[in-house]
């Protein structure tokens, strides 16, 4: 460390530290701005159980949630609907 602080003797100096840092930060800014551009749209396949925006189990949790519907009303038509759209695999497990 002695011979970075000498730089009046024609050595680096101090300065030389700084160059990592510098490299790490346009190394990181780099990596920041292809993920929020680049690869933003190249997300992995839908999760096998996920619903769809307007699919009819979430319409009737819309409802359910809004107040239009009872709890009853709810899990009532939710097994019908399970039945049919199949969120839950044969057999009923999930």
């Amino acid at each position: 460390m002695e011979t970075l602080a000498q730089f009046g003797d024609g050595g680096p100096g101090p300065w030389i530290l700084l160059f990592p840092v510098i490299w790490a930060l346009v190394i990181g800014g780099g990596i920041t701005l292809l993920r929020r551009t680049v690869w933003r749209g190249r997300r992995g396949p839908a999760r096998p159980g996920a619903v769809e925006a307007d699919s009819p189990i979430t319409v009737l949790g819309h409802r359910f949630a809004s107040g239009e519907i009872d709890e009853d009303e709810y899990w009532r038509r939710l097994s019908v609907l399970d039945e049919q759209f199949g969120r839950t695999g044969k057999g009923g497990a999930a």
